[in-house]
């Protein structure tokens, strides 16, 4: 019988300083184009539900970036991640020590039933081989009308060459299985999954390429990289 490939998500616990201090490393994707979606989480954040005295739960909080930006706003924020390395650095960068970091696992959510007002998870659906079992726990924990928020990657050929081969081929020190294309998620499976879970779908951001903006000297560069795409986030409330 063939044995799948895993994912390397081993990589989070050697990274240190780098998650805020690499430029030849996915991880500066990954830094940069968070305050993008970070940005796009809080004004929807604020058009949907304001932000007095919220609370917010991000799984998969990694090295901090969502949970130590959204914690200079008016919410109680919490970070979850099983990465006891990603969450040292994610207390260390967490200059006004507001955000309530646990170590955890996200099939088992170590919250109560409808504890929260937001839920994110960035970045992390991809790396874990239930992901609906993810949704659920979500779900579980989110209050009534909450917000879910995801940013995950779509399973097509494109996604495989432009988050997989292109990120190996040009982006120093890249990993061998930092990503899987059979863990990508397609949108409508997400649907289903969040419908599965008492929840609505109500946005979605698509990826495409900006090829006006790829320079051969960019495809060299992580910040150039990060310029030429526009990344995709979601959002789901629940009903």
């Amino acid at each position: 019988m063939e044995t799948k490939t895993l994912i390397n998500n081993d990589l989070y616990n050697l990274l240190g300083n780098r998650w805020y201090t690499a430029h030849d490393d996915p991880v500066a994707l990954l830094r940069k184009e968070s305050a993008v979606k970070v940005a796009w989480v809080l004004t929807k954040i604020r058009q949907n539900t304001g932000t007095s005295g919220l609370k917010l739960l991000d799984v998969g909080c990694g090295g901090g970036f969502l949970t130590n930006r959204v914690s200079e706003e008016n919410f109680e924020v919490h970070g979850l991640d099983i990465s006891e390395d990603s969450l040292r650095i994610a207390r260390q960068y967490d200059l006004g020590r507001k955000v309530n970091y646990v170590a955890g696992d996200a099939y088992r959510l170590p919250y109560g039933d409808e504890s929260f007002d937001v839920v994110t998870s960035m970045d992390f659906l991809e790396h874990v081989e239930r992901p609906d079992e993810v949704v659920k726990e979500i779900s579980r924990v989110l209050k009534p009308g909450g917000l879910f928020f995801f940013h995950t990657f779509n399973r097509n050929w494109i996604a495989y060459i432009v988050i997989i081969k292109f990120v190996e081929w040009f982006v120093k020190n890249t990993p061998k299985d930092m990503h899987l294309l059979r863990l990508f998620i397609k949108p409508s499976e997400l649907k289903d999954m969040c419908q599965k879970h008492a929840m609505v779908t109500k946005e979605f951001v698509g990826v495409r390429p900006i090829f006006s903006t790829i320079t051969w000297r960019s495809l060299f560069v992580s910040v150039g990289i990060l310029r030429t795409w526009e990344k995709q986030i979601a959002m789901a409330r629940l009903m």
